[in-house]
């Protein structure tokens, strides 16, 4: 993510095809990364029907374009504050369309020197907005998008998922008009970090790929392509770094590490691979795993028993600057109102707990409506936030509470999921299925942050007892 008065962020992002998932769902999730005390907020937009012609005006670069009269329900997560602009990042549409972004990217010093990036084109800022409540499935949101780079072009290198009930789609913006987009295959996944990572480009296969108008011209006529033979976008357009061996790419080696255990890798290789198969099917778990992963079982975690000078050589990809995370799932063979999971975890991934919202929600719980950049009891992120705080200052002492409650969170949502489900599926549900689904979400939300509470409550109590002003006193005295 990135704001103009604001540090750039960088996000990292995992993306599931359905016959690589456990249960044939694809996933697509982010970790949203920008500031350590920088809300989120959820909300459903509803379906509206203008009369007059709509327009779009950015306002983090003054960005502007005519948007259709008509749009479609979404939820989204948008900034506590519109200062910077919207920043909605994630969600889903009524039409079961999910859309995540951006995952930052950078392109090289000689591309943009042609084609250089255009400072009141799109950015991540207007990007959900202005695309998820108009399109019908995941490859039109890559040609809808892609239609307003040509005409309007882009403020920023960044990647762009898109995921329906029968596909998902990775997108890479690289310079002011030119990008390109690829399919997960359906038994494969992918890991991306803050690199332009889509390689090898096949012009021939328009089912799998989709890419700007002339963009083969483009590098031809501008003598760009470094290899002999071949397309391979990211070794074009992308850059190959010390700074990305740092900070980029030990972040995909650990999530491939952890789904390819039996792939030995070089943390800091510029090769890792854009797509791979999974040695087993892909849980949900996984994924959660992954987004709140800090390099666990290797000596470059920063809380773990490692050498001091490599516990912090590389960026983990749970931080404490993730303001949200996200997981959009899309379950085959389920109807409409319950095919689509937002689970949504607040603050930082592996201090939080990811709460499932079905996408036919009505309405968001109100504590996931409030909350600014000052400490609110009332805020479901602040909530989230106090709890990582007080386990970070004892982390030996309350490391494992943290885990037992998220565990046992965990299955209990799951289990409630199933249940919900059963429900709708057996048509037990008396009220609008609607209203059934957006009160089980809701209470979803009230129980875990019910749980949160009280190990926040409880950790509180037995911190009373660290203060450097204790004293152990002589029972004889």
């Amino acid at each position: 993510m990135a704001f103009k008065e604001q540090s750039f962020s960088a996000c990292t992002s995992v993306l599931v095809g359905k016959k690589a998932s456990i249960d044939g769902s694809i996933m697509i999730a982010r970790n949203e990364d920008a500031k350590t005390a920088w809300p989120k907020h959820f909300f459903v937009y509803n379906s509206k029907q203008n009369d007059t012609e709509q327009i779009f005006t950015s306002l983090d670069n003054g960005f502007t374009m005519k948007l259709p009269q008509n749009s479609a329900r979404y939820t989204a997560t948008p900034e506590w504050t519109n200062k910077y602009g919207v920043f909605a990042e994630d969600g889903f549409n009524e039409y079961g369309v999910a859309m995540s972004a951006t995952e930052s990217a950078y392109a090289n010093e000689r591309v943009l020197g042609v084609d250089p990036l255009v400072s009141s084109g799109i950015g991540e800022e207007a990007m959900v907005t202005v695309t998820l409540p108009y399109i019908h499935s995941a490859r039109e949101g890559v040609a809808y998008l892609g239609n307003i780079i040509s005409q309007k072009g882009a403020s920023e290198s960044n990647g762009i998922l898109f995921a329906d009930q029968k596909e998902c789609w990775y997108m890479e913006i690289a310079t002011g008009h030119h990008w390109v987009a690829q399919r997960i295959p359906d038994d494969s996944y992918a890991v991306v970090a803050n690199q332009l990572a889509i390689q090898e480009i096949d012009f021939t296969d328009a089912v799998n790929f989709m890419f700007s108008p002339n963009i083969e011209n483009f590098v031809s006529q501008n003598h760009l392509n470094v290899d002999h033979n071949g397309f391979n976008f990211r070794k074009i357009f992308g850059t190959q770094d010390l700074s990305d061996s740092i900070y980029s790419t030990p972040r995909v080696w650990y999530g491939q590490k952890y789904l390819n255990p039996e792939i030995h890798q070089d943390p800091m290789s510029q090769e890792l691979p854009f797509i791979r198969k999974a040695s087993q099917k892909i849980s949900r778990e996984d994924v959660e795993f992954i987004l709140a992963s800090h390099f666990q079982g290797t000596d470059y975690d920063p809380i773990g028993q490692g050498p001091e000078n490599l516990k912090h050589k590389f960026r983990p990809i749970s931080l404490a600057k993730t303001q949200e995370s996200h997981i959009l799932q899309i379950r085959p063979n389920f109807p409409s109102e319950i095919a689509g999971i937002q689970w949504l975890s607040m603050g930082v991934t592996a201090q939080s707990v990811f709460v499932p919202f079905y996408s036919s929600i009505c309405d968001t719980p109100e504590s996931y409506k409030i909350g600014t950049d000052t400490y609110s009891f009332k805020s479901a992120y602040w909530k989230y936030k106090l709890l990582g705080v007080l386990v970070d200052s004892n982390y030996l002492q309350f490391g494992e509470k943290l885990k037992a409650m998220q565990k046992e969170v965990r299955i209990e949502l799951n289990n409630r999921v199933k249940k919900i489900d059963n429900q709708v599926l057996a048509k037990e549900v008396q009220e609008n299925v609607r209203d059934f689904i957006t009160a089980a979400s809701i209470d979803n939300s009230l129980y875990a942050i019910k749980q949160v509470e009280d190990l926040t409550a409880q950790l509180i109590t037995e911190a009373t007892a660290f203060s450097p002003l204790n004293f152990k006193t002589d029972a004889n005295l």
